[in-house]
């Protein structure tokens, strides 16, 4: 055995052994994080939807501890993916914002992430579902190994998609490679014009089965037309329609083959993202049409892995963690009866905004913990942000970080818990612009723009006066306290201000 394969299991063993820094006495949980895309505030029942039914996730809400206030770091997904995986603030970072499906990687080798860190304490890990962090270092070939990619930051597998559903490439990106790929067919991916005469949604509406609504109407693949231009690599597209099964069937046989070793799994869901384009055995899940459809989709997804761990005698202890990278939207770029078909139902529940906001709906989401060997139901109301989970998880499995490592994650394991009624006190939500909660306070910077986008119909936010709310008494953010109270903030701008130019500060 290598040195580095002894070390590996040495740490393994003293998981499995039994005492961890936060002081339970057993063997390691498994950790699965169910990172749903596009998933708002009040679209699952436990939080209020009444419209589309979430048996299985009402039921992890039911059996776990329910948080009302946790925050994504961004309202986008690639922002809120990277602040998740490394424990710093996205708007540190230049490059941190929503990816071309051709994007060089943005988290390089080297930097200690979720799953590098749990990789070193014995884990097994793997990340199947949507990436959007990119590939490669620039100008990736997908006819051969894509390198850097999740492997370099602590994967030991990845079975992912390598943006968005409704980008190119079409293709799953399995331990580095495309899967099913033709040499004879090689992929060729292009951000800046179209490549060999291919369709377009814009030249070819005729042969779309689903049309956009505002831009999507680039390269064809299965009817829909997508963000940017790709040709070649016909044997390797995926099925829209069975990409749920794909991915959660990926996810229960990690799970069955390390049933004997403590595991990661990072389960990153394209549901309910664009296109929706649920299994037809879901077409009539939902009165809601394609959203509300893929919602219970996605519950079922939770379903699944669930049974998995039952079925291998592992749910009493695992951590699950399900929560969504950012707030919801309706209409995302495709007309799929989203907005005709919503009737009463709010994605984003008593919330103000949505994805793309600097209001509460852009960065609160639902987030549910569930580990019934420590964790006791209940509802909490901590602040707490993705961006703590890193630090938190190194507490729970006796990790050592090293200087620099997370530089913004705050140990709020106690809270995550049960534990402590108390998250951390300040917590930096961006968008456009940048805002701070201090508590129950919420400060909104100054900023120019357009107040309500015009795509998506969100409220943006953006204000040229200083916007501050006292969310305790006005959670849908409806009563703008700046003028009557200039010195809070002062203070809170004065505070996030810091919190900028901090940059990231090394933490022990």
């Amino acid at each position: 055995m290598t040195r580095r394969g002894f070390l590996a299991s040495t740490a393994a063993a003293g998981l499995m052994a039994g005492h961890n820094a936060s002081g339970y006495a057993g063997a390691a949980p498994n950790i699965i994080l169910i990172y749903a895309d596009d998933l708002g505030y009040g679209d699952v029942g436990c939080y209020g939807a009444q419209r589309v039914k979430t048996p299985n996730i009402d039921a992890l809400a039911k059996r776990g501890l329910r948080f009302t206030d946790v925050h994504t770091s961004a309202a986008t997904c690639t922002p809120s993916r990277y602040s998740l995986l490394t424990g710093e603030y996205s708007f540190r970072i230049p490059g941190a914002k929503v990816l071309p499906g051709d994007a060089p990687a943005l988290i390089q080798p080297g930097r200690v992430t979720m799953a590098s860190m749990l990789k070193q304490r014995g884990y097994r890990t793997k990340a199947i579902g949507k990436w959007h962090l990119g590939l490669g270092n620039g100008n990736v070939n997908w006819n051969t190994e894509i390198v850097p990619g999740p492997r370099e930051i602590g994967f030991d597998e990845s079975f992912i998609l390598p943006a968005t559903g409704d980008r190119v490439p079409c293709v799953y990106v399995e331990n580095g490679r495309v899967r099913n790929l033709d040499p004879k067919d090689p992929i060729k991916v292009d951000y800046t014009g179209p490549l060999d005469d291919q369709p377009t949604g814009k030249t070819h509406p005729q042969l779309l089965k689903m049309k956009p609504s505002h831009g999507h109407d680039m390269t064809i693949v299965n009817g829909i037309s997508r963000i940017g231009y790709m040709s070649g690599g016909k044997a390797a597209l995926w099925d829209d329609d069975k990409m749920a099964d794909e991915l959660t069937g990926q996810a229960v046989s990690f799970i069955d083959r390390n049933a004997k070793q403590p595991f990661f799994l990072y389960f990153a869901t394209h549901d309910i993202h664009v296109p929706r384009s649920p299994h037809p055995r879901f077409s009539k899940a939902t009165e809601m049409g394609r959203r509300g459809n893929v919602i219970a989709e996605l519950d079922w997804c939770v379903g699944e892995l669930v049974a998995a761990l039952q079925k291998r005698g592992l749910l009493q202890n695992t951590l699950i963690v399900l929560s969504s990278d950012n707030g919801a939207v309706v209409d995302d770029g495709y007309q799929d009866e989203a907005v005709t078909k919503l009737g009463s139902h709010r994605p984003n529940g008593p919330l103000r905004g949505g994805k793309y906001s600097n209001f509460e709906g852009g960065t609160r989401v639902p987030f549910i913990v569930h580990w019934p060997a420590r964790v006791k139901p209940g509802v909490s109301d901590a602040l707490i942000g993705q961006v703590d989970l890193l630090r938190s998880f190194a507490q729970l499995t006796d990790a050592k970080l090293p200087v620099g490592a997370a530089p913004d994650s705050e140990n709020v394991l106690s809270a995550l818990l049960g534990e402590s009624k108390t998250g951390r006190q300040l917590l930096v939500e961006q968008a456009s612009i940048l805002s701070l909660r201090d508590g129950n306070w919420k400060y909104i910077s100054p900023a120019n723009g357009p107040k309500v986008q015009v795509n998506t119909n969100t409220e943006t936010g953006n204000d040229p006066q200083a916007q501050l709310y006292d969310l305790s008494r006005d959670l849908g953010e409806t009563k703008n306290l700046a003028a009557e109270n200039p010195r809070k903030v002062k203070e809170l701008a004065d505070k996030l201000q810091a919190i900028r130019a901090a940059g990231s500060r090394p933490q022990p």
